[in-house]
């Protein structure tokens, strides 16, 4: 969640007057993150056209090298502009730029510390989101949970923000690049931004469907068996085009 408390900018949507000794000691980005940043900002403005997040609801991260460029706290996205590029270090110090990142920077972080993810997309997806407050873990209703790497887990809830909430989506994530967060949305990594948005919008559409096909009275949707899931595992190392 990105909380609605202004654009981060100070008051009047300008950026705050001053520099402190921290903002001081910021650089610029150099061309390889200007670049990144484009590509995550085109990422975070599909995520509101494509209707997984309302408003400056979720975030998205992109790791370069040791830095993490991420959404700030309350802007717009389609307010971000090339020199709005905001960057810290794995430690969660700010090296890039003066809008205070997003407040869910505790999730991002803890997934790049603790994985090889390049980029994460976090959401507040509608069909997810209702699926999270259901169950502990979506039903195999479809085989591209193996593409998320097995059943999809249910963190359990606590609020935004917080380390606990990093702790339990840790414990999700497990062998997994994907999770619900309980009563809030989605979480989802890979080794591009691409690749994590499209795990996001996997688990949205595995959520809708079961959420439509369980609807159906008198009648309950057949799952897949985990030995079943397994076999897709296998056929999918080969999918694709190869290089």
């Amino acid at each position: 969640m990105a909380e609605q408390r202004g654009d981060g900018r100070g008051a009047g949507g300008v950026r705050g007057g001053g520099q402190d000794a921290g903002e001081s000691r910021r650089r610029g980005a150099r061309p390889e993150e200007a670049r990144a940043w484009e590509e995550l900002v085109t990422t975070a403005r599909r995520t509101v056209s494509d209707g997984l997040v309302v408003g400056t609801s979720g975030n998205v991260s992109v790791r370069v090298g040791d830095t993490v460029l991420v959404t700030p706290s309350g802007v717009p996205y389609d307010r971000l502009a090339p020199d709005d590029v905001t960057g810290v270090g794995l430690d969660g110090r700010q090296v890039i730029g003066t809008l205070v990142p997003t407040s869910e920077l505790p999730m991002h972080l803890a997934v790049y510390r603790t994985t090889g993810a390049r980029a994460v997309v976090h959401t507040h997806a509608v069909h997810a989101t209702a699926v999270s407050t259901l169950v502990t873990e979506l039903p195999l209703i479809h085989y591209m949970a193996a593409a998320l790497g097995g059943p999809v887990r249910v963190a359990p809830y606590a609020t935004y923000g917080t380390d606990e909430l990093a702790e339990n989506m840790l414990r999700a994530l497990a062998d997994r690049s994907g999770c619900l967060l309980r009563n809030h949305g989605t979480i989802t990594h890979g080794t591009s931004l691409d690749q994590a948005y499209d795990r996001t919008a996997q688990l949205e559409w595995m959520c809708r469907l079961w959420l439509t096909a369980a609807s159906v009275p008198g009648l309950s949707p057949s799952l897949l068996s985990m030995e079943q899931l397994t076999e897709v595992q296998k056929q999918l190392r080969d999918y694709g085009q190869r290089r």
